[in-house]
C-alpha cells in the first residue's frame, strides 16, 4: 500500500510521527478506542476524533489509488496509455479528476459522435476544430457517401459538430473549470410541479425557491431533494449559462471566422446536451454527500449524547408503559434489571379504575422495595405522571419521565424475543423503559441507533455511511464507559473494542455454562478469544470484586506489572496503593518510563488508581414538567416553562415541555448572541427554561425561545 503519511499529516495539521503511528496501529487491526486510550505514546496522545479522521482519510486515499490503478490498466489494455497520461492520472488529487482523464477512453455505448466517426467524418471534424479558414462546403462534399449514411453537405457538417461536441465534453480542463463554477457559483432552484400544490404542501417553502447552492444549509438541501424524490418539486443546480459558455469559449476558440462559428455551435450543443447534465449530476452528488455528512454528524453527536446520558444506577424500578384504552403496563425490576412482576392497570378513561390502580401501585412499591418509578413519555405519559404524582409512599420514591423512542422497536425485535420469550411486546416495552432509566447505554445498544429518535433526515442520507458512523459512535460510548463483564448483555459486549457479535455470543455462553468470570485473564478461555482480542478488549472490561483490584479499573493488564512495581516500591499492596492517596503522591512517575511506556500512560494509570472504573457520565438529576401544562391547549404565548432537549439539528433544538409535541427553539432564538451551531448552547437531555412564542395547533407546531426577555 502506498504511504500516505505525508499527505494526511499536511491535510490534518498533525505531526508525521503521529500519523505514521496511527496508520501502523490501524493496519495491525487496532480499534480507534484502543488506540486513543492505550497507545498514546505511538500517536502523540491523539484523541478519537483525530484518529478517526486519519482512518477516514486513509480509506479515501486508498480507494483513490485503487481507482487510478484500474483506470491505468484499462487504458493500457486499449494500447492508448502514454507516459504523460499515466503521470497525469497518478498525480490526480481527486476522484472526479481521475474520471475526467479516463472519460475519453471509457468504453461507450453508441453516441451521436461514435455514429459520425463510423461514417468517416472525424477528419472533417479535426479540420474544423483547427479553426483555420477554408471552404467548408467544398471540404464537406468529399465526405458525402450514401453507403455510409452521409447524403448531404449539411449531414457531414452536423456529424463533424457532433464529434467536436464530444471532444469538448471529454476535455478534462473544461470539465474541471465548469465543475468549479457549478460548485462555487451554482444556483439551486426549486419549483412546484404543476398540479401538486395541495398534495405537496409540506414543501411549500420551496415552491419557488432559489439561492446560491454553496450557501444552502445541509437541512435545506436534504429537504429540497426529498421534495424532488417524492415527485413534488423540480430542482435545478446551474451557474449562469452565459458565464459557463464564455468559459468554454476562452478555452477552445482561437479563430474569428465562419469555421470558428461551427466550433461555437458545437460547444454550445456540448454544454446543453452533455456537459451541463453530466456536471449537474456530479454537483448534486457533491452537495448531497456534503449534506449527508453534516446530517450524519448531527445524528451521531445526538446519539452519543443520548447514549452517554446520566444513569440512575442499580435501583429497584417500577416501570410503566402508559396507555388509555389498553391500560398502563407495569413491571417491577430488581437492581440488575431482571423482570420480577408484570400487570396492567387502568387509571385513565375509558376504564378509569383509579382506586384499583392506586392500590396496585402502592402494593408493588411496598412488595418490591421500589426506589424509582420510570414512566414512558408517549401516549398518556403526562396523565400517568400526574396520577403517580398524587400518591404518597412509605419510602422515598422518585418518579421520572423516560424518553421511550425506539422502545416499541426493541419490544418487537429478535433481541427482545430472545430475552423475554414468554412475554408479549407490551411487557418488553415496559421493561425497556425501566432499564433505560437505570442505564441508558446498556439498553439503547439493543436497538438500531436510527430508531432512537434523534437527528435530521436520517432516512434520506447515505444509509451505509450512517450505519458506519453510528456504529463507531456506539463503540466509542461503550468503551468510554466500560462494560461489566459478568452482567453485560450480548449486544453491549458486541461493541467492546476487539470483540464483535460472534465473540460476544461466545462470552455470554461461556458465562452461562461456567459461571461468572473471576479475572480478566479467564476470558482467554472463551472459544475463539485469542491474544489479539484480549489486547484490544481487556482494558474496557470490568470485573467487580475481582481478586485483583485492577480488574475493576481501566488499567490495561499489560500495565499491571507497572502498578505492582509501584506498590512494591512503596512497600504496599496494589489494593493499599489504590486506597491510600499519600502513597500515590510519593510516586515519581519518571522512574517508570521506558521505551514502551511514557508519561501519558503513567498519568492515565495514576488517574485510574485514584478512581478505579469511574463512570464518565454525569450524575443523574430528577426533572419535572410544569404540572399545570399537559397539552397544546394549555399553552399561551409568553408562557415560561421548564423543558428537556430531545433533539438537536443544524437549525435548532427540539424541546419537550410535556404536551406530547416537542417545540422548536430555532437557532436564532437560542441565545442573545449569534449562534452558528446549536451544540454550542445545548446538549441532549439538558434541562432548559423556554418561553412560548407561537402555537399552531393545526400544524402541531410550537415555537419556543431561550432568549432573555
Amino acid at each position: 500500500m502506498k504511504n500516505f503519511t505525508d499527505i494526511i499529516s499536511l491535510e490534518l495539521g498533525l505531526k508525521i510521527h503521529q500519523v505514521a503511528g496511527t496508520i501502523q496501529l490501524l493496519s495491525e487491526g487496532a480499534t480507534v478506542p484502543f488506540i486513543a486510550r492505550y497507545r498514546k505514546e505511538m500517536t502523540g496522545s491523539l484523541d478519537e476524533v483525530q484518529i478517526m479522521a486519519i482512518k477516514t482519510r486513509l480509506h479515501q486515499l486508498t480507494e483513490l489509488e485503487k481507482r487510478k490503478d484500474a483506470v491505468i490498466e484499462s487504458i493500457r489494455e486499449q494500447e492508448k496509455l502514454t507516459p504523460e497520461l499515466e503521470e497525469k492520472i497518478r498525480n490526480a488529487q481527486t476522484m472526479p479528476e481521475v474520471e475526467d482523464l479516463y472519460l475519453p477512453y471509457r468504453p461507450k455505448r453508441k453516441t451521436r459522435s461514435s455514429v459520425a466517426i463510423e461514417k468517416g467524418l472525424e477528419p472533417l471534424a479535426k479540420k474544423i476544430y483547427q479553426q483555420l479558414p477554408f471552404d467548408l462546403e467544398a471540404a464537406a462534399e468529399h465526405f458525402i457517401d450514401e453507403k455510409k449514411g452521409v447524403s448531404s453537405i449539411e449531414e457531414a457538417i452536423a456529424g463533424a459538430r457532433d464529434i467536436i461536441a464530444e471532444w469538448v465534453n471529454e476535455n478534462a480542463i473544461i470539465r474541471a473549470g465548469l465543475r468549479r463554477m457549478f460548485i462555487n457559483d451554482g444556483i439551486i432552484t426549486s419549483k412546484i410541479i404543476k398540479g401538486k400544490e395541495q398534495e405537496g404542501n409540506k414543501f411549500e417553502n420551496y415552491f419557488d425557491w432559489n439561492e446560491p447552492v454553496k450557501k444552502s444549509p445541509s437541512h435545506r438541501i436534504l429537504a429540497i431533494f426529498r421534495g424532488e424524490n417524492e415527485g413534488f418539486l423540480k430542482v435545478i443546480i446551474e451557474p449562469d449559462t452565459e458565464e459557463a459558455l464564455d468559459f468554454i469559449d476562452r478555452k477552445i476558440i482561437t479563430g474569428n471566422n465562419a469555421i470558428a462559428d461551427e466550433v461555437i455551435d458545437a460547444y454550445e450543443d456540448a454544454y446543453k446536451r452533455l456537459l451541463k447534465p453530466s456536471i449537474e449530476t456530479e454537483v448534486r452528488k457533491h452537495y448531497k454527500e456534503q449534506a449527508d455528512r453534516e446530517a450524519i454528524e448531527v445524528f451521531a453527536e445526538n446519539a452519543r449524547q443520548l447514549l452517554m446520558a446520566a444513569p440512575l444506577g442499580q435501583k429497584n424500578i417500577l416501570a410503566i408503559d402508559p396507555g388509555f384504552r389498553t391500560g398502563c403496563k407495569v413491571v417491577a425490576l430488581d437492581k440488575q434489571g431482571n423482570l420480577l412482576h408484570n400487570e396492567t392497570i387502568y387509571p385513565h378513561p375509558p376504564e378509569s379504575k383509579v382506586k384499583e390502580a392506586l392500590n396496585k401501585i402502592d402494593h408493588l412499591v411496598e412488595a418490591y422495595k421500589i426506589e424509582a418509578i420510570a414512566i414512558g413519555n408517549g401516549t398518556a405519559g403526562r396523565e400517568t405522571e400526574a396520577f403517580i404524582g398524587r400518591m404518597r409512599f412509605n419510602q422515598d420514591v422518585i418518579a421520572v419521565m423516560v424518553n421511550e423512542s425506539g422502545a416499541s422497536i426493541y419490544s418487537a425485535s429478535d433481541v427482545a424475543r430472545e430475552e423475554f420469550p414468554d412475554y408479549d411486546v407490551t411487557v418488553r416495552g415496559a421493561v425497556s423503559i425501566g432499564r433505560r432509566l437505570m442505564d441508558p447505554l446498556a439498553e439503547l445498544v439493543k436497538i438500531d441507533p436510527k430508531s432512537i429518535g434523534v437527528g435530521q433526515y436520517q432516512h434520506d442520507v447515505d444509509q451505509n455511511l450512517l450505519k458506519e458512523k453510528l456504529d463507531d459512535t456506539v463503540m466509542s460510548a461503550v468503551n468510554n464507559v466500560g462494560v461489566e463483564l459478568n452482567t453485560a448483555s450480548k449486544q453491549l459486549l458486541t461493541y467492546v473494542s476487539g470483540i464483535g457479535p460472534v465473540m460476544a455470543k461466545n462470552i455470554v455462553e461461556h458465562r452461562k455454562n461456567n459461571g461468572p468470570f473471576k479475572s480478566r485473564k479467564e476470558i482467554l478461555k472463551v472459544t475463539r478469544f485469542g491474544d489479539k482480542a484480549f489486547e484490544q478488549a481487556a482494558g474496557f472490561l470490568r470485573i467487580k470484586n475481582a481478586e485483583n483490584p485492577l480488574d475493576s479499573s481501566a488499567v490495561h493488564p499489560e500495565s499491571y506489572h507497572i502498578v505492582e512495581k509501584m506498590a512494591k516500591d512503596q512497600d504496599a499492596s496494589v489494593y493499599e496503593l489504590m486506597q491510600n492517596k499519600s502513597l500515590r503522591e510519593r510516586i515519581n512517575l519518571k522512574a517508570y518510563i521506558n521505551d514502551k511506556v511514557g508519561l501519558p500512560t503513567l498519568k492515565d494509570i495514576m488517574s485510574e488508581l485514584e478512581k478505579p472504573g469511574r463512570d464518565p457520565r454525569e450524575k443523574f438529576e430528577v426533572f419535572e414538567f410544569d404540572q399545570s401544562v399537559n397539552s397544546m391547549d394549555d399553552l399561551v404565548a409568553g408562557m415560561e416553562l421548564p423543558g428537556i432537549v430531545t433533539n438537536i439539528t443544524r437549525f435548532g433544538a427540539f424541546v419537550d415541555i410535556g404536551v406530547h409535541q416537542d417545540g422548536l427553539v430555532h437557532v436564532s432564538q437560542m441565545a442573545d448572541k449569534f449562534v452558528r451551531d446549536p451544540n454550542e448552547i445545548v446538549k441532549l437531555n439538558q434541562k432548559v427554561n423556554v418561553r412560548v412564542l407561537e402555537v399552531d395547533k393545526n400544524r402541531k407546531r410550537i415555537n419556543l425561545s431561550m432568549k432573555s426577555m
